[in-house]
């Protein structure tokens, strides 16, 4: 029962999310948003499966896989960013010609 109101949560913070991605104009404020939604949303539901599985080997794995995306999510959104940045996209929406 407790993992149910787990993944409901994970889907508030997708559904959210989701509404902030197409009201923020900008394209790095975008892109910080979706990075919230992958790591916030992907906690919640690894976590609700862990709950639901118990403490088996099924959710050591589940751990190593959270830790894993913990790590790699930010440095992916990060290169994307750098690489947004590097080849003069612009951060403000006035900049815009």
């Amino acid at each position: 029962m407790i993992y149910k109101i787990i993944l409901v949560i994970s889907w508030f913070y997708i559904s959210f999310g989701i509404i902030g991605i197409f009201r923020f104009k900008n394209m790095y404020s975008r892109l910080l948003t979706s990075s919230k939604i992958d790591t916030v949303a992907s906690i919640t539901l690894i976590f609700a499966l862990i709950v639901k599985s118990g403490f088996t080997p099924v959710s050591i794995r589940l751990i190593l896989i959270l830790i894993f995306i913990l790590i790699t999510g930010p440095i992916s959104n990060h290169v994307i960013v750098r690489s947004a940045y590097l080849n003069d996209i612009p951060v403000n929406q006035e900049e815009v010609t």
